[in-house]
């Protein structure tokens, strides 16, 4: 879909759909509202006075214009109190205006951005919106061959500004986030894909093509490198499947040559039956989402390359699939890691933190600034936490709170559970160094500990994705399905470090 930004007004503006806003319980109309409601009759008055549109949050009411009215259609979007107005709110009533848009068939609509006493920059207000409406449209359907008729597509979102200062701050703002939601949007497409189309080698390639005409090094290790390297925890997991296994190693170089690098590891199981230890059949299907880690992180610095962030960037992402077989790695087995440590397997089914292991040691060698993790790691994270939200662990105060500061923004929330040194005693090894299970009491825990073993004494934060990687219910702008999350969370935190360095 194409994104426009014009110089006009929304009120003569010849368009399929003009979406505006309103706050629950106002009478009082502003901006666009007013403008379209004075060129149409009253129409919009009509509609409020009488009840049927309230403003509640994400409520929806299309009224239909007459005569020679430019302005088909006027989709109403709910915002909520004015009191509680949030960039989210924003998000989700221009998702569901434009779901509501396409449900008519309509090939395009346009909107205008005015907001009395809302405390929030122009360039922000137009990123929330784009960022609504294009992850509010996703859907997958590459391997769709039937009712292709009802896969209606929408061709193109317009928004109108007349005030020169204000379509420069709207045009910033809907440019930053087209390439965003582009990322997230390649994110979902990833994780989504099933695991036989989404193999390492697969996944390999789909990163190789993101870097194309970017500033983006693309190295792929093979499993002789990793081999040579010492990467056996990594190959252990490996060993069952027929499936090469590959180390994704992304490096951008947008800031100075002497500023060390930030470092992203993201965890790339293409598919997870659990292998020895193999899971139960119910919902194994998902299990190919087990590489949202990493679909995150290739994503995430796709997006800082085309958003130009004067910062260097390393993106490690290790991919292989975890399967039973005649070579498979055996509960007992011992694996020395790329680090020299040594793991004993007390289960073959917690093997995201052994792959991490390896990258995490990798990672640690660039002599990064910091290392951020994301991981679909553990069910324990979603036992403790639900479904919505990311847990977040580190040792370092700083980093953990410029994370929860992007979430703020991005509403990917995270919550923090403790890494006190009672869990670290619970991943000491009987026969090897480190054990890559403790138990169930406290497992996203013991996950997070066993993991910064391998981090040396890099500032590190590990994000445990488990719950809000894949969603049972869509919500107004993350269809049910792949969510991508990370991907915004990561560029804003990105984003944030830059403005601080700026300043």
């Amino acid at each position: 879909m194409k994104i426009k930004v014009k110089k006009g007004s929304l009120a003569e503006y010849e368009t399929g759909a003009a979406v505006v806003t309103h706050f629950e319980d106002e009478t009082v109309l502003e901006g666009a509202a007013s403008s379209l409601d004075e060129r149409s009759g009253g129409l919009i008055a009509d509609i409020i006075r009488l009840g049927d549109f309230t403003g509640r949050t994400n409520q929806i009411a299309v009224i239909y214009t007459r005569n020679d009215f430019p302005v088909k259609r006027i989709v109403m979007a709910g915002m909520g109190k004015r009191a509680d107005f949030t960039l989210e709110r924003l998000r989700g009533a221009y998702a569901r205006a434009a779901q509501q848009i396409r449900t008519l068939k309509i090939g395009e609509f346009s909107s205008a951005l005015h907001f009395r006493g809302v405390d929030l920059p122009l360039e922000r207000m137009a990123e929330g919106v784009v960022e609504g409406v294009l992850l509010g449209l996703y859907r997958f359907l590459p391997f769709k061959t039937v009712d292709l008729e009802q896969n209606h597509k929408i061709t193109g979102f317009t928004l109108l500004e007349a005030d020169d200062a204000a379509f420069k701050a709207i045009r910033s703002g809907a440019k930053t986030a087209e390439i965003i939601a582009d990322a997230v949007s390649f994110a979902r497409d990833m994780v989504s894909t099933p695991s036989n189309q989404m193999t390492p080698t697969d996944l390999a390639k789909e990163a190789r093509k993101s870097t194309r005409g970017k500033n983006i090094r693309c190295t792929v290790l093979d499993a002789e490198q990793m081999k040579a390297a010492g990467m056996n925890a990594l190959l252990g997991v490996a060993r069952g499947s027929h499936e090469p296994p590959k180390m994704i190693l992304l490096e951008y170089n947008g800031g100075k040559k002497s500023s060390p690098a930030i470092a992203l590891v993201g965890k790339a199981i293409t598919f997870d039956s659990g292998g020895i230890s193999i899971k139960p059949s119910e919902k194994m299907d998902q299990m190919k989402t087990d590489m949202a880690g990493g679909a995150a992180v290739i994503a995430a610095v796709r997006a800082a390359a085309e958003l130009g962030l004067p910062l260097n960037l390393v993106g490690i992402v290790p991919a292989t699939e975890n399967l039973p077989g005649g070579n498979a790695f055996k509960p007992g087995d011992i694996l020395t890691s790329l680090s020299g440590r040594t793991i004993e397997i007390v289960t073959t089914d917690a093997e995201g933190r052994l792959i991490l292991a390896d990258a995490l040691t990798y990672a640690a060698r660039y002599k990064p600034a910091a290392i951020i993790d994301l991981a679909t790691l553990t069910g324990a994270c979603i036992v403790a936490l639900g479904d919505h939200v990311i847990g977040m662990m580190g040792r370092d105060d700083k980093l953990k709170q410029e994370i929860r500061e992007a979430a703020e923004f991005t509403e990917e929330n995270v919550w923090e559970l403790p890494l006190w040194e009672e869990y670290h005693e619970l991943v000491k090894g009987d026969a090897a160094d480190y054990k890559n299970a403790a138990g169930r009491a406290g497992g996203a825990i013991t996950a997070g500990a066993f993991l910064s073993k391998f981090t040396g004494d890099t500032p590190w934060v590990h994000l445990d994705i488990a719950g809000p990687a894949w969603i049972a219910k869509d919500k107004p702008y993350i269809p049910k399905g792949a969510s991508g999350v990370g991907v915004r969370l990561l560029v804003q935190f990105l984003r944030n470090g830059c403005l601080t360095r700026k300043k």
